[in-house]
This record gives structure tokens, sequence and C-alpha cells, in this order.
């Protein structure tokens, strides 16, 4: 069992300045008239930001004071969490998930809608997707394939295994790497923090964790799961503005695994800040501006094809403006053929003005899906902060004073008053390279819309781009060919390519990965497990008394008996 003192990182406190953290929004009508789908949300609800909950700001001196306790726990691979037996880890990762199930999905459900405006259907799959990710890591490290990754390995490299390589026995089993910072983004606050956070744990890392200053107070929910779980130390939570905690944590040169999901630029920031960077293991997930390409043949003038074109108008509209269009996987720019774009424009905008804008926990009718006893929830819900809708708007204002156009209904208007965050999304076409959305990454509900006059300019854009995530290709049968010269030039570009699909992100199935400046390093169950350990071997020339030897260190090491064992069936 594990032994140790327990303690919060947040432990003394009580002094610590607070900020205020503001939900994205609240409604002057009761939540029951809320939600009655009849009432129009732009002439009914007025939106506020309200006052949530309180966040500490942490001072340098207090974030250095975390470092030391990170760095005790540690103790140079030696402290208890690092030297803890493999059972016992996971032992204590499940005690961990057990106890947030059970005492806090529905709180961090509520966190979530309130905070970043998730609709709860989103939410609740948010926090469930977690705690199978984190399962389906630790039954990968026990040897039982999940099928998570695809791979059918004989040996455990997490577990271990004792391999005979000619006239030497080696064991190998990968290790904790050391303390590893995770940086969470504000979109998946838990999903893709726990992503990183989990798999370093059940490695053996001590980890800490800044808490985003968007989509943090989630978090907080987890310390007394976290306290009652692990050692003291094994895990440090972190908050307050970055720039007075980052650096300093950065230039003690104490972090050995960054784990970033975020902006680039920051990502850079906090790299120069080590002292000894070429020490430093980086996994980084970054921005993207993936395209969404449909070829020329869906456009034919036939009843087949508008069915197949509607498809992938569907998948399109999913791919831009699922959860408001702020993921990095989202479709970003729409290439469309020349002489189709206005049809394709319309189509799209009229898709979007049948869906439902409004609170994150508001139901609606949906006469379509009549038969379907699950509720529908709201569509398109409020942004986080005030400063997203200006950068909306920015984008907007510049496109159209360039020549674009607003497509749909209330395309780009607040709804809610003055202090609303709550942003109809804005179908936007044409839009031309002069424009900032041609190359800016969005990250929210904008669909901008452009034409091409040959795939050779298309694989420009994708070549020449700034960044390599994923690309969408949506194709007829009849097609194929334009489809096959995309998906070889783009193999070498992208780390994705979805054929009629939207772009997504999958860790749990698939690998994630991506080039040049969207990420570095690979997710999914088993390589984010890598991504925070290092092979270690131990081997022997095999002769009969270095097996014996052998065998009295196996029935006395913690390391060793992680794995099956080889010596003794010898």
């Amino acid at each position: 069992m594990i032994q140790g003192e327990i303690k919060s990182s947040f432990d003394g406190v009580e002094k610590t300045p607070l900020a205020d953290v503001h939900g994205c929004c609240t409604s002057s009508l009761p939540v029951d008239e809320c939600n009655d789908s009849k009432k129009d949300a732009s002439t009914t609800i007025s939106f506020a930001q309200p006052i949530i909950g309180k966040m500490p700001q942490l001072s340098t001196e207090q974030t250095l004071q975390i470092m030391k306790d990170a760095e005790t726990a540690w103790d140079g691979g030696s402290g208890v969490w690092p030297q803890l037996p493999l059972r016992e880890r996971l032992d204590a990762i499940e005690r961990l998930l057990k106890d947030l199930e059970t005492n806090q999905r529905e709180k961090m459900v509520q966190v979530l809608m309130w905070e970043i405006g998730k609709n709860r259907k989103d939410a609740e799959s948010e926090f469930d997707r977690t705690i199978k990710f984190s399962r389906d890591a630790m039954q990968v490290i026990r040897g039982i394939n999940t099928n998570a990754d695809g791979d059918d390995d004989v040996t455990n490299e997490f577990a271990g295994s004792w391999q005979s390589h000619g006239s030497t026995m080696a064991f190998v089993r990968r290790a904790a790497i050391g303390i590893v910072l995770c940086l969470g983004p504000m979109n998946y606050p838990l999903n893709e923090t726990y992503a990183t956070l989990i798999p370093a744990l059940l490695m053996g890392n001590v980890v800490l964790m800044k808490i985003p200053t968007v989509g943090g107070l989630v978090h907080l929910l987890t310390m007394e799961a976290f306290q009652k779980a692990l050692p003291a130390g094994a895990m440090n939570f972190i908050s307050g503005r970055g720039r007075d905690t980052m650096p300093t944590l950065m230039k003690t040169g104490k972090i050995d695994s960054l784990a970033f999901i975020g902006g680039s630029s920051a990502a850079d920031s906090l790299i120069r800040q080590h002292p000894h960077p070429h020490r430093l293991k980086i996994f980084l997930q970054l921005e993207a501006k993936n395209m969404g390409i449909f070829l020329p043949d869906l456009f034919q003038d036939t009843a087949n094809r508008a069915e197949e074109l509607s498809k992938a108008v569907d998948q399109g509209i999913l791919g831009a403006l699922s959860f408001n269009g702020q993921r990095c996987t989202s479709l970003k720019l729409f290439f469309i053929p020349k002489g189709h774009g206005a049809e394709f424009s319309r189509q799209m905008a009229e898709k979007i003005d049948k869906m439902h804008v409004g609170l994150p926990w508001q139901s609606w009718d949906d006469d379509d899906d009549s038969n379907d006893s699950k509720p529908i929830y709201s569509h398109f819900t409020p942004l986080p902060s005030k400063s997203r809708i200006d950068l909306m708007r920015r984008l907007i204002d510049d496109a159209v004073s360039k020549g674009a156009e607003i497509v749909n209904k209330q395309g780009g208007e607040i709804i809610g008053g003055n202090d609303s965050t709550l942003m109809v999304p804005a179908v936007l076409y044409p839009v031309t390279p002069d424009m900032d959305i041609y190359y800016e990454e969005q990250f929210g509900p904008i669909v901008p819309i452009t034409e091409y006059e040959s795939l050779e300019s298309v694989l420009l854009y994708g070549q020449q781009g700034i960044y390599g995530q994923q690309v969408s290709i949506f194709v007829s049968e009849e097609e194929t060919n334009n489809a096959a010269k995309l998906l070889d030039r783009f193999s070498t570009v992208f780390g994705k390519i979805n054929i009629n699909s939207q772009c997504g992100r999958s860790p749990d199935t698939l690998p994630f990965s991506g080039r040049r400046s969207s990420a570095m390093g690979v997710m999914s169950v088993k390589d984010a497990l890598r991504e925070f350990s290092v092979p270690t071997v131990i081997a022997y020339k095999d002769s009969e008394i270095n097996t014996r030897i052998l065998q009295e260190i196996e029935s006395a090491s913690i390391f060793l008996q992680g794995g099956s064992s080889y010596t003794s069936n010898l």
C-alpha cells in the first residue's frame, strides 16, 4: 500500500489572492423556461457572465515551493511513487477514477457547461471518454489488448518482459522520465489534459499540472480524489497567471518533460526558458488550419450526387462547428470547385439555420427526430469569454470589408445583449487569400468558404502552410483518381487524411499526430504511455551462474517483478 503523509498542492493557500472565475453564461429566465423550445432565444433570453467560482493565484515563491515538493516526491527516481510496484500504481489510479465517477461526475459535468459552454451531452461525453481512456491505458499496461491501437505485441513493454538475443538475456521495460509539467487546453480541459496526465502518472512520473485560466474549475473538483489516492507530491496543481508561474518552473531546469496542448508561440516561449532544452522531452499538440476539400464530381446535377453532397455538407458542418468550432481538429477552411461556391454556401447556411442556438443545458423539440426519446441540446452555445467574441468579430469584419458576405440568417450576431457571448455561426463566402481568415486559425463558429480553379492550387495551400494536422477530402465514386492524387501528396503533409468524413482526434482508437507547427509527438492509448517513459534494459550474458544470480535479484527487485518471469522458467 502507499505510505506517506497525504497533502495537497494547495495546502496553505488561505492567504493567497483569489481571482473570480466567470461562467460563460446565465439567463434572466428560469431554467425551465429556457428549456421551452418554442421560445425564440434571440428575443426572450438575455445573458451575462456570472461569477461561478474562485481560483487561487499562486505567487512565484509558492510555485517554487511546489517544485520542491515535486522534487522531494521524485527524489532522483527513488521516491514513493516512482518506486511503487506497478500493480499498486494501477490500483491507486483505479481508486482515483472510481472516486471521480462516484462522487464528482455530475458536478464536473455542470462545471464544464457553466464555465466553457459545453452542452450537457458533450460535457457528459468528455467525462466518460476521459475515464475510458484512462482505463484503456491501464489495460495496455496489464498486457490486455483493448484494440485501442490495433497492436498485438507478444511482449509487454510497459510491465516488462524477458527476451533472448543470442548469448544475451535482457529484461526490457519502460520506466519513468522524471518530473512532467502538463498544460491542458480550455476546450477539453478534462479529456485532453488527462490524456497526458494519467499516462505520465501510470508510468511512475511525478506530475505538475498547470490549471488553465479558462476551464480550470473542473480540476478543483478532482483535488480531494487525487489527495486520497496518491502519495504526497506525486500530483501537484498550480494555478494563477501563466507568466507568473510557468517561466519560474522551467528556469529551475528540474522539469524533465513538457506536455503542452495550446498555441505554438506559448510552447516556444516555455521551451526557451529551460536552461537545458536538449534534456527536455517534449510532447506538443498545437494549432491547425484543417482543410475541407470538395471534389468537382459531387456537384453533378443528378439525384445521387445531390444526396451524396447533402451528406458531405452534414459532415462539413459537424467538422466546422462541433463545440462552436473550438476544436483543434475543426474544419477551418472549405475548398469548393469554381462556380459551385455560392450553391454550397447556400446549402450549408440553410442547414445551420435549422440548428439550435441556446444555453448548454437547454433541450429542444425536433420534428425530424420526434421518435427519438433522447433530448436534443443546443448545437451552438456561448463562447467562454468576451475575448473570443472580439476575435470572431475581427475576422468577420475583415472578411466582409474585403468582399465576403455572411450567407446565413443572423450569422455573426450576438444573442442576449451586450454582455452575452452567444454568437450565431457565420458562413462566409467568398473568402479570398487577402483575408485574415484565409490563413489564420479562427477556433470559433466561423465557416469560411473559398473556391479553387485547380487541384494544384489546393495542394499548394496544404503544402505551403505552416500547419500539418488533418485534412478532409469529400469525393464520389467517379473522382477517386483525383482523391488518390491528393492523398499521396498529402501523406507527407498531414497526420491524418479523412475521406468523406470530418476531421477528428480519436486518440483512444487511432494514433493522433501532426506535422510542422501542429504537433510534436503522437497521442493514443499506447503512444501516450510511450511519450512519458523511456525503455530501460537489464541485460546479462547467458550462463548458469548468471542465471542463478538474476533469479535471486528478480525475486527481490520491484522493477523486475513488474513483468513476467523469464529466469524462473529456466
